[in-house]
């Protein structure tokens, strides 16, 4: 994945991730395969960061839908 994708793709998912509930349309899952083939890049520090934390919040989300 070039750089700029990989940044286009972690901002989408810094929006995304703020404004959605384990109620919407699209599934959790899909967010956590989209969160996961970021992961899965060549990061760097800055953007590791980043990705932790939507993490954190996608598995607060996930911890609220089994509940």
């Amino acid at each position: 994945m070039n750089h700029l994708q990989l940044e286009k793709d972690i901002q989408h998912l810094e929006n995304v991730i703020t404004h959605i509930s384990a109620e919407d349309r699209i599934p959790l899952s899909y967010w956590r395969n989209r969160i996961n083939s970021v992961s899965g890049a060549a990061l760097m520090p800055a953007q590791a960061n980043r990705v932790k934390r939507l993490n954190a919040a996608l598995a607060a989300l996930e911890d609220r839908q089994k509940a």
